[in-house]
């Protein structure tokens, strides 16, 4: 069964679906890295968690630019990141 009816909608639905793929791929490597980043703030090594945050909004930044998520998601997460991060950080001074 075809949804589309003209070609240039069979080329579109393929292209996106190609683009999908690509999308899931970059979103999938931000979200592992914001967990590993929370899991690393978590335990007490401030030196992992400050390299893994720093991964972690450099995956959110790569894909709030290319526009997979939107930049106020990205900004939000960040700041949720850096405020656990600084809590974690006073708690252990």
């Amino acid at each position: 069964m075809k949804l589309a009816n003209k070609t240039a909608a069979e080329q579109a639905m393929r292209r996106s679906a190609r683009l999908r793929v690509g999308n899931r791929v970059i979103r999938a490597k931000a979200r592992t890295e914001v967990k590993d980043a929370a899991q690393a703030i978590a335990s007490d090594k401030p030196a992992d968690a400050e390299k893994s945050v720093r991964e972690a909004i450099r995956a959110l930044d790569k894909a709030a630019q290319k526009g997979i998520i939107k930049k106020n998601n990205a900004a939000r997460r960040k700041s949720r990141l850096m405020k656990k991060l600084n809590a974690a950080r006073a708690a252990g001074k």
